[in-house]
């Protein structure tokens, strides 16, 4: 699960504590940190250039960057502009990417899915600009051009989550998990809007289904941790979120999973 994503499927979690504050923490309180370009970005033209600097982008996303600002001024057109949203989003300028990603998404005479998933990209970094309005507008026209897309319709959710539509997102959720039962994230952010929604049985399963298929995921712990504290079970709770520390000391998540249990010492916990 990618960093973006992880905004609503761990941050989500402070909902439980915070009336929803946690999202925006996570979303806006890390600017400084690179974040990594979403995976198997859609390729837009075949030019050697494009492949050559969408390489660049997870270990020199400023030499991608470079480059693409050299190919756009040889004529690189999309594909130069696309690879330099990237590198723009990999560095954290989340705002100023997805903007620059909604206008090559519109603009682009790719294909369909190409261009679908473009707006999708948009929608991530809008997330990650902590902008989920313009989130679920750019995800809306990634839905347009292909309404059954299982990751979309996942990030559509975030966005509807962030902006405290559970049931929007819970929608989006039931399509998600029948399109692409074995992804975990889904299931996780599936499980939060059950719990908003105070469905608090059906999203232990959901949950559940999430930890199968990934045993270790840290964002299906955290969420796991937060339904076991309402259902009363605190050691459980407690148990979850010692494990996401545990096991990945230096993330946001066990950020994250620490300030639970604090929040749980300082007083009664509120959803």
């Amino acid at each position: 699960m990618s960093p973006f994503r992880l905004l609503l499927a761990a941050a989500a979690v402070l909902v439980l504590a915070a009336g929803g504050a946690g999202w925006w923490w996570l979303a806006g309180g890390r600017g400084d940190d690179l974040l990594p370009t979403p995976p198997e970005p859609p390729r837009l033209t075949d030019a050697p250039e494009y492949e050559r600097c969408l390489d660049m982008l997870e270990d020199d996303p400023e030499g991608a960057r470079s480059m693409a600002e050299s190919w756009a001024m040889e004529g690189g057109g999309e594909g130069a502009a696309h690879c330099a949203a990237l590198a723009a989003l990999t560095v954290g300028e989340a705002e100023r990417a997805a903007e620059a990603l909604e206008r090559i998404a519109a603009r682009s005479q790719a294909g369909i899915a190409a261009r679908a998933a473009v707006f999708g990209q948009a929608g991530e970094a809008w997330i990650a600009a902590g902008k989920p309005l313009r989130a679920h507008a750019a995800l809306t026209l990634a839905l347009a051009l292909t309404p059954d897309a299982p990751a979309l319709l996942s990030e559509r959710a975030m966005a509807s989550l962030a902006l405290d539509r559970p049931a929007e997102a819970l929608a989006d959720l039931e399509r998600a998990v029948v399109g692409d039962p074995s992804a975990v994230e889904p299931w996780v952010l599936r499980a939060s809007a059950l719990r908003r929604l105070d469905r608090v049985g059906l999203a232990a399963e959901s949950v559940a289904q999430a930890l199968r298929l990934e045993p270790e995921n840290v964002e299906a712990m955290l969420e796991r941790g937060i339904i076991r504290q309402i259902q009363g079970d605190a050691a459980g709770a407690r148990a979850d979120w010692e494990r996401v520390i545990e096991t990945a000391p230096d993330s946001s998540a066990a950020d994250l999973a620490a300030q639970n249990m604090a929040l749980i010492e300082a007083g009664p916990a509120q959803r």
